[in-house]
């Protein structure tokens, strides 16, 4: 499925715990949803999601919700998108 990545973001505290998010469009979708990602040692992901604006259709919530549960690669796909915000986040940094 055809998913458009909108924007994210990635955090990681002094304790090594992650907390992201990215806000994205899947095809056929009329509302943006927004995934929050944390992870306490960047293994194991926990996630919660939401309609990113207005609310939208419910029945294309819950599909969208089961579609990250089964769809491995679609996970990961917004799990990376967070990350390489962090991963430039930390080279700004660096450079500066």
């Amino acid at each position: 499925m055809k998913t458009d990545i909108i924007r994210a973001d990635m955090t990681r505290d002094e304790a090594g715990s992650y907390l992201g998010h990215t806000v994205f469009r899947l095809e056929g979708h009329e509302a943006a949803y927004e995934i929050t990602l944390f992870s306490k040692k960047g293994k194991e992901w926990d996630y919660a999601l939401n309609f990113a604006e207005e609310s939208g259709d419910e029945e294309q919530f819950l599909r969208a919700d089961s579609l990250i549960e089964e769809d491995d690669e679609l996970f990961d796909r917004l799990l990376d998108a967070a990350l390489e915000m962090q991963e430039e986040s930390t080279e700004d940094k660096s450079g500066q």
